[in-house]
């Protein structure tokens, strides 16, 4: 694995992460009553998530680019690969909870 390959990793990966904290963080404050800050924290978590999708196309991009070339593409699949898609994985199921719970939280609040 490059150098460049491991830094684009670890970009999708902090910001996915960042991402599922502020879901969680915006879950935690519709159960508080919050509905504004929860909804503050899911645009938050947003601005994380399309900072992870960026690196991610950028290899989805590569690899493709490989392919046309009849190269191999193994070289781009890795542990630490798949952590990076784990993680964008579960920031957009982080997400879909949220806004559910925000909007059950609302209702509830109402």
């Amino acid at each position: 694995m490059t150098e460049e390959l491991e830094l684009i990793l670890f970009q999708i990966i902090t910001a996915a992460g960042g991402s599922k904290s502020s879901y969680i963080g915006a879950i935690q404050e519709a159960k508080a009553g919050n509905i504004e800050a929860a909804k503050r924290l899911v645009k938050e978590g947003d601005e994380f998530q399309s900072q992870a999708h960026d690196p991610h196309a950028k290899l989805l991009t590569q690899e493709a680019q490989l392919a046309t070339e009849g190269k191999n593409s193994a070289d781009l699949v890795c542990l630490l690969l798949i952590h990076a898609e784990d993680q964008m994985m579960s920031c957009e199921v982080f997400k879909q909870m949220a806004e559910e719970f925000i909007d059950l939280y609302e209702k509830i609040g109402s």
